[in-house]
């Protein structure tokens, strides 16, 4: 999954990764013809409903296990801002690589990270803290192809040049692809100021066209909300409506919808060895 997710990010296409948070959702994706799938932690906070600052670098790896184990898709893992110092991002990095994902990212806010990220509020660490961390994530793994990609926020909170800056710094710590936040009107001069390394962003798939991010320059488009923003719309409108009217409104044909998941899980090579054995007494 590595080596493809390589080859796919170096081909002429931006690569595309929606967010899953589960096996089934990256089968989905995988169905889809997504080249690779985010593990948000950000949204994996929303979903136990206690925030991304709160999670611990070993619940973010079993979900990442469960998803690597039953889906082929290659996925990416949110590792925060490395759940502490340069040591504490080395571990968790070993910790990552050892799920089978592709690559992890970590971000340069303060660590440990605070609820108040949710709220708008971010507070960076100095370049020179951060490319420690990155240093420290490329000399744990064990698999250049296990790549590390080193996130900003420095375009939203100290400008332009200081967040070219702070991806040079991030660069030149080792990180494989560099990841920003800014303007529309500044990502074709953020990719001309890195020719040779993969950019990547966080936005909503539909923010631009894979022909726009073409021509801005960047590679790697991540994200990480639509289908959990998805789920929680249609749900709440459902519930909504059963409450309010005894009907959910939505249409559903739940046995072929069952009969169908059947087959995207991957079930029937379960299905094949009950029938050779426990199956085939009764």
């Amino acid at each position: 999954m590595r080596t493809r997710f390589k080859a796919a990010l170096a081909g002429p296409d931006p690569v595309f990764a929606p967010l899953c948070l589960d096996p089934l959702a990256a089968r989905l994706a995988s169905d889809a013809g997504f080249a690779a799938g985010y593990l948000s932690g950000g949204a994996l906070g929303f979903q136990y409903a206690v925030g991304e600052a709160l999670l611990s670098y070993t619940e973010i790896a079993d979900v990442a296990r469960r998803i690597t184990a039953r889906s082929d898709l290659p996925l990416i893992i949110d590792g925060g801002v490395g759940f502490g110092d340069a040591v504490h991002t080395a571990r968790a990095t070993a910790l990552f690589e050892a799920t089978g994902a592709v690559a992890v990212e970590y971000e340069d806010q303060v660590a440990p990270k605070r609820l108040h990220h949710h709220i708008g509020v971010e507070h960076l660490v100095p370049a020179k803290e951060m490319a420690s961390k990155i240093r420290a994530a490329v000399e744990a793994r064990t698999d250049d192809n296990f790549l590390i990609i080193a996130r900003t926020g420095g375009f939203r909170h100290e400008g332009f040049e200081a967040g070219v800056a702070r991806l040079e710094t991030y660069r030149d710590a080792g990180a494989d692809i560099l990841m920003a936040f800014c303007k529309d009107d500044h990502l074709r001069a953020v990719a001309d100021r890195f020719p040779a390394i993969p950019l990547a962003a966080i936005t909503g798939l539909d923010h631009h066209t894979s022909d726009e991010w073409q021509s801005y320059g960047w590679d790697l488009i991540i994200d990480a909300f639509t289908s959990q923003a998805l789920a929680i719309t249609h749900t709440r409108q459902a519930y909504t409506s059963f409450a309010s009217t005894g009907k959910t409104g939505v249409e559903i044909d739940g046995m072929a919808l069952h009969r169908e998941l059947v087959e995207l899980c991957g079930l029937q090579p379960f299905l094949d060895i009950e029938r050779s054995t426990t199956e085939a007494t009764t």
